[in-house]
């Protein structure tokens, strides 16, 4: 993965968890020709003082800005039996040589650019697009951590325990000169290998062709989807960036994206994914390190982005996914892999207007894609607006769709009136009542992630019904009201996905978006029962991993992964907990903080031995 360069930012934040970043805005069509610049150092805006900002969900937080940059510490790598190619980037780079046009263009933009910047800076940012709210605390960056062995373990790790567990997060390599959201950072991927009771640590960046290329010019030049492209500004940066393209200083053909949210392991390859590309592949050496292998097109069958919750159904193996487009129609494709990577063609899904698609879910026979009430309105950024808004006029519904569709001519759309849900646990299907029903939990306001809201923002566990005779559904929350609590953040035991499931493993969010602790949750009765991290101790997303694959186990016959962080003592630990009781079975003490971040997955050491 890339090495490091100097870092910069070691403050304090929090912001919510889950993962998104829009589609790409513009084809800008360009040369593929690379070219670097001279590196410029970006303006940096220090302060000794310590100053108090709210958040956009009126959260306090206390920012510690540093005298002066950090530099990350060299991470060099062991030599591995792997048949990985070297990268060229870890060798010295021979500069390129500038034509005289491409000379005064640089310098032409990036006076445009400065011009830009300090006009945005006489105003001040949203909270939603102010980096000294969204990447400091455990939310600001870390350097590459290169292979620690044999970690400290409070405990005793369950010996049924054997693989690698791995957590995304947004992470950026460099930073920012104007505004930027968390889920605008480049993607860092977490890496907890568990052999035999001893554990090992390492985190790499997953070295997207974005990072890449900011990282040779030492600076970001990348629009930045949400922290950066709203209102005129917005407009005006998505024009630099073409002109950049127009004249080779910068190459989009190999993707914008930052492989920051989700992962899978499929068809023996670990995929590290945002849905405004393709996905990349990350390679687990021996050692327990990462290696990123490049973009993933599925042998050249993957042709569009992908987002980054696809599903794995637990009995035929078989991968699903959707891709949406922001700009042009059509809006939305559904699409599947066989076990052994061969695609399916695109069923194309009839929308009127860009929705964002962040999750969907499955059954035994059906997928369910939620059209809902934010969408993409590139022209707001005319008026002085953000293109992601939510559409109070539309009226939100659920597709349900074969699974093995060849087209969408079949798809049964349900309507289920002011349902924004970020994240779907489950679905299943109840042949009795002719009802599908989901599980996820209700947002509100829909898009206070995205846009400064002045309304606290609340995570509902809710069961959607619907009824593909009638047309008609229902929804109602999970859990009491004397008992409710914001959840987001977590799963089901993956080897029922897509069948009726008891119990949900859902992060606490509270004091939102901080995590204060996990919960499980019977999906029938309402009861819930949580694991709280204690004071100042803040965690992510609860990962259950099943005891062993046989489903013929009690569901929740298993264990619950996280990763928690103190704030007192600014240390990081991996908690394993015992998903019957609560239990906390094992500590794994880590030697880098662990920021909070995004979705994670784990996988056997079994599967391993099979690595593409």
């Amino acid at each position: 993965m890339a090495s490091s360069t100097g870092n910069w930012a070691k403050a304090q934040i929090f912001h919510p968890l889950s993962s998104y970043s829009s589609s790409s805005i513009v084809d800008l069509g360009f040369s593929p020709t690379s070219i670097s610049w001279k590196k410029q150092q970006p303006n940096k805006t220090k302060s000794n003082n310590t100053n108090i900002i709210h958040s956009a969900l009126q959260s306090p937080s206390v920012l510690h800005f540093p005298k002066q940059p950090y530099q990350h510490p060299l991470s060099p790598r062991e030599d591995t039996s792997e048949n990985v190619q070297p990268k060229t980037h870890h060798q010295p780079q021979k500069q390129p040589q500038w034509s005289l046009l491409q000379r005064a263009a640089a310098v032409a933009l990036d006076m445009a650019e400065s011009a830009l910047v300090s006009r945005e800076l006489q105003h001040p940012l949203p909270k939603t697009a102010d980096p000294r709210v969204q990447i400091s605390g455990n939310f600001a960056p870390v350097p590459e951590q290169p292979v620690k062995q044999s970690l400290p373990v409070t405990g005793a790790i369950p010996s049924c325990i054997s693989g690698v567990y791995l957590r995304n997060g947004a992470n950026p390599l460099l930073e920012p000169v104007a505004g930027h959201h968390f889920f605008d950072g480049d993607g860092m991927v977490h890496a907890v290998t568990i052999d035999n009771g001893n554990a090992s640590y390492a985190c790499r960046f997953t070295e997207t062709q974005r990072l890449l290329q900011e990282k040779e010019l030492g600076r970001p030049v990348f629009p930045k989807a949400i922290g950066e492209l709203h209102g005129h500004s917005g407009i005006a940066r998505l024009l630099l960036f073409y002109a950049r393209g127009l004249f080779g200083l910068v190459d989009h053909k190999q993707g914008t994206g930052v492989a920051n949210a989700g992962l899978v392991y499929f068809n023996n390859r670990l995929l590290a994914m945002s849905e405004d590309d393709l996905p990349y592949q990350v390679r687990i050496t021996s050692s327990g390190d990462l290696e990123t292998v490049g973009r993933y097109n599925f042998d050249d069958q993957l042709k569009s982005t992908m987002i980054a919750h696809p599903k794995i159904d637990p009995f035929s193996k078989e991968l699903f996914a959707l891709s949406y487009d922001v700009v042009q129609k059509p809006y939305l494709k559904y699409f599947r892999f066989l076990p052994d990577g061969k695609k399916s063609p695109d069923v194309e899904i009839p929308l009127s207007v860009p929705t964002m698609m962040h999750d969907f879910a499955i059954t035994e026979n059906f997928v369910v894609i939620p059209d809902q009430q934010v969408v993409f309105k590139l022209q707001e950024m005319i008026t002085g607006g953000s293109p992601v808004i939510y559409d109070k006029n539309k009226k939100s519904r659920f597709g349900i769709l074969s699974k093995n569709a060849s087209d969408s001519k079949d798809i049964i759309w349900v309507e289920s009136p002011d349902t924004f849900c970020f994240h779907l646990w489950n679905a299943w299907e109840e042949p009795e009542s002719d009802e599908v029903v989901v599980i996820g939990s209700c947002m509100t306001p829909p898009d206070s992630i995205f846009n400064e809201c002045e309304e606290s923002l609340k995570s509902v566990l809710s069961e959607i019904r619907l009824n593909l005779k009638t047309g008609e559904s229902s929804r109602r929350p999970i859990i009491s009201e004397s008992e409710q609590v914001n959840l987001e953040a977590g799963m089901v035991n993956r080897n029922r996905l897509g069948r009726k499931t008891r119990h949900a493993y859902l992060a606490i969010a509270e004091p939102w978006p901080k995590v204060s602790g996990l919960a499980k949750i019977d999906l029938f009765t309402g009861e819930i029962k949580k694991h709280i991290y204690g004071d100042n101790r803040y965690g992510g997303e609860p990962f259950f991993l099943p005891r062993d694959d046989i489903c013929e186990s009690a569901e929740d016959d298993g264990y619950i992964l996280s990763f928690v962080h103190d704030e007192k003592t600014w240390k990081s630990e991996l908690q394993i907990v015992n998903a019957m009781n609560l239990e906390l079975e094992a500590s794994i003490k880590l030697p880098s903080r662990v920021p909070y971040g995004f979705h994670g997955t784990f996988i056997d050491a079994k599967a391993l031995v099979n690595q593409a």
